[in-house]
């Protein structure tokens, strides 16, 4: 009775399945694709419930992805014999017993998580408590004349906070107070089983340009005070992913599936000035009015503006009307601000600005999930922008932040230094930048760390004295 309700027969072609895995990937697509616009629907909603559920569906599904990982890893490293496998370490066979102490895994359970056997992880436990070089299980050993505790808030730096590198963690520590060179840094990190990350280095003062006019020719212009030089750069922030299986392999560059962010930088502070998020690439009238509103809120105008051959700058074909490249340069005359190109392959110029950006998207935008609602995302853009300016230390800067140079404070690595080393000469030096020792040599430190609205990628580190 119920026939005239069935679904219609589809007729399939003899080799579908010849096609059942591309097929596969495309329903994935398809479903990401349909998963963005139902949560930029809800993430916008006024309602609480709708936008708390959307992120709870996000951060199920984002575990579900990890869970994934872990379980495509382990079941290559199930392929090789357990008697072949690489062993660990004394002070990872530590952790291990931490971490099976914290589930309440019993020896099965933890030599099944860690690939070992349940002999193995006995054995553990029956030889925790030796002692000396030769210990099956140990803990940190301190390195070279620091005492242990260096090591150990170097190492703990680190773990709280693996974009650091070797000499970045050298100035964070060195503005709390103790000093210690990039290659002792170094040296800890290696000797503790994780490699150090090479910084990449910060652009130079001097800024190779070009002129906007016909007949371009090369102009030099050095920043010498703040806001001397101010730039100007647009990128955008994938949320999603922009590759799918088909032609033409890309989605727009709009939202939901990408935000556009354009950022204002002050060349000789580093000081981020302002940025705006956009949902698709802004026109060249909505650049100006962000340019507008920087300036009224720094309360200053910079002498020349660097920015790249953009559309928004400078179009292929300069023609009158909204937009072109006449109009900008023409607002920058009106306020009595000189716009330059930045030099394609030359060091310093736009780089400053682009090396910002790699560090927005690799120190806060790929360790968080880029939310599809625009007021969250401002959010995490403005805290990292306040956390930049005034607590990330610059090479460039001789280990200064971006505010400190931007309104002429005192440098704080510049100020007297803690000294853990108890024989240490009070007047020898020590790492750059040399200060004078506060208090008496052999004082013990505590590492204290807070974070820029708490988020654990932002952090703020500082030292405290141990009786």
């Amino acid at each position: 009775m119920l026939d005239h309700f069935a679904a219609p027969a589809v007729p399939l072609p003899k080799p579908w399945s010849d096609c059942v895995k591309s097929a596969v990937l495309h329903v994935i697509a398809l479903a990401r694709l349909a998963t963005a616009h139902v949560r930029g629907w809800s993430v916008n909603s006024p309602i609480a419930r709708l936008r708390l559920a959307a992120q709870l569906d996000e951060t199920r599904q984002e575990n579900a992805r990890l869970r994934e990982e872990l379980r495509i890893k382990d079941a290559r490293m199930a392929q090789i014999a357990a008697h072949r496998r690489p062993h660990y370490p004394p002070t990872e066979r530590m952790a291990i017993l931490e971490l099976k102490a914290a589930r309440g895994w019993n020896q099965v359970q933890a030599a099944k998580a860690m690939m070992v056997t349940a002999a193995t992880v006995a054995t553990w436990l029956r030889r925790i408590d030796e002692r000396g070089p030769q210990a099956l299980v140990q803990l940190s050993e301190p390195v070279n004349r620091f005492p242990d505790f260096v090591r150990h808030i170097v190492r703990r730096l680190k773990a709280l906070c693996p974009c650091m590198g070797k000499v970045r963690i050298a100035r964070t520590l060195a503005r709390a107070g103790l000093h210690l060179a990039a290659t002792t840094v170094g040296r800890m990190l290696k000797e503790g089983g994780g490699a150090p990350e090479s910084p990449a280095s910060e652009a130079e003062t001097d800024v190779e340009t070009q002129d906007q006019v016909d007949g371009a020719k090369k102009h030099v212009v050095t920043a010498k005070y703040p806001n001397h030089v101010w730039h100007v750069d647009l990128t955008a922030v994938p949320i999603l992913g922009f590759w799918v299986p088909w032609l033409p392999q890309t989605l727009p560059q709009v939202w939901p599936f990408c935000w556009w962010i354009a950022v204002v930088e002050d060349h000789f502070s580093r000081r981020v000035m302002g940025f705006r998020v956009f949902r698709k690439q802004p026109t060249g009238d909505e650049v100006r009015a962000f340019l507008a509103r920087t300036i009224r809120k720094a309360g200053a105008k910079p002498k020349y503006i660097i920015c790249d051959k953009g559309v928004q700058f400078w179009p292929a074909r300069r023609s009158l009307g909204e937009g072109g490249g006449n109009a900008f340069k023409a607002w920058c005359k009106r306020r009595g601000i000189r716009p330059r190109f930045g030099a394609v392959g030359k060091h310093g110029s736009i780089a400053v600005i682009e090396r910002f950006i790699r560090s927005l998207k690799q120190e806060c935008l790929r360790r968080t999930l880029i939310s599809l609602c625009k007021r969250t995302f401002c959010r995490e853009v403005s805290s990292y922008s306040a956390w930049y300016n005034e607590h990330r230390p610059h090479t460039a800067l001789g280990g200064a932040t971006p505010n400190e140079v931007y309104f002429g404070r005192r440098h704080a690595n510049r100020a007297p230094r803690f000294e853990p080393r108890a024989r240490w000469p009070r007047g020898s030096p020590c790492a750059k930048p040399q200060t004078l020792i506060k208090g008496k040599p052999g004082v013990r430190l505590e590492l204290g760390i807070r974070f820029e609205g708490g988020r654990k990628h932002l952090p703020m580190v500082t030292l405290h004295r141990v009786a």
